[in-house]
């Protein structure tokens, strides 16, 4: 194939259809716990976090819930993916071993959001939440319009996820189940949380179907809790033994993924450029900005498993 302009930019169209087609078929479910917030600068301030949104009885002047203390901030952090082409693949007409290979960097991109909150949750145990406490703890701090702490309330436990008996089902999922439902907000009101969602990672996926969807529990005695939940097995987790349940079923959602720019392929194909001058190199990949962090701490409860 002759080198020249038009068709080199026939070879990275066809390289681009081919990432595209692979970005949009590539399977991914992060949303499933995550909440998409656009990001139009180089971070987030989330410190409105720390004002659960809840409607009340208006009698008189208006209640303003101010900011409190609290500020957590997001920072978006900068992703690429990028792939040589040899110029002597083009002159020869070998380009077919590029497809795979646009192929990979087109499901890696839709993936992306996919890898970060699983990186997020296997470090969720000791990762801060808007409150500056660890996103799952045992001592919450709520009071009176978030200013005075009165309280303290946990949403993590120890116990290990069992469906061998129902005690051992009341002190693990039925333990986070009943934490996240009591919640309630600086003004005592319950916050009317019903969670959905149990995730754990794959050597508990068995035990988490008997509680999900078993008539039965393993001593055979009735399962209250069939129905309760739907299960999300996630493969990227690192723990064997801990699970969260979360409140998935409302605009707010446990866990965040800030996009500051989608992923988008770029290419660079100048003849002139270094690269393809000094060592006959053309470049394409794809490029991202964004980042995750954590939500509301009241739409997750989690165990470590630890017993």
């Amino acid at each position: 194939m002759i080198i020249n302009k038009a068709n080199l930019e026939a070879v990275f169209l066809n390289i681009k259809t081919t990432f595209n087609k692979a970005f949009e078929a590539a399977p991914s479910d992060w949303e499933a716990t995550t909440m998409k917030v656009p990001s139009g600068s180089s971070q987030n301030n989330y410190n409105w976090l720390s004002r659960f949104p809840k409607m009340r009885k208006w009698l008189g002047d208006k209640v303003i819930k101010a900011l409190s203390a609290f500020k957590y901030v997001i920072v978006n952090d900068d992703f690429e993916a990028t792939v040589e082409v040899d110029r002597n693949d083009i002159e020869d007409d070998t380009l077919g071993i590029y497809g795979p290979m646009a192929q990979e960097a087109g499901y890696s991109a839709k993936q992306l959001p996919d890898e970060l909150v699983a990186d997020l949750k296997n470090g969720i145990m000791t990762t801060e939440c808007y409150d500056g406490q660890y996103f799952y703890d045992t001592d919450h701090p709520v009071g009176n319009g978030g200013e005075v702490p009165v309280a303290s309330v946990s949403n993590k436990i120890t116990a290990v996820l069992s469906a061998a008996t129902l005690a051992a089902v009341e002190a693990s999922y039925g333990a986070l189940r009943h934490a996240i439902m009591n919640f309630k907000d600086d003004e005592g009101r319950p916050l009317g949380l019903v969670p959905n969602l149990l995730e754990v990672p794959p050597a508990l996926e068995g035990v988490a179907n008997i509680i999900a969807t078993s008539d039965k529990l393993q001593d055979n005695s009735p399962n209250p809790y069939k129905g309760t939940c739907t299960v999300k097995v996630n493969p990227r987790l690192t723990s064997a033994t801990m699970y969260m349940l979360h409140v998935t079923n409302r605009p707010l959602k446990p866990f965040i993924f800030q996009e500051r720019k989608a992923p988008v392929f770029v290419q660079q194909t100048d003849q002139n450029s270094d690269d393809v001058f000094m060592r006959k190199k053309f470049k394409y990949g794809c490029e991202a900005r964004g980042a995750v962090g954590v939500g509301l701490w009241q739409l997750s409860a989690a165990s470590t498993g630890a017993g």
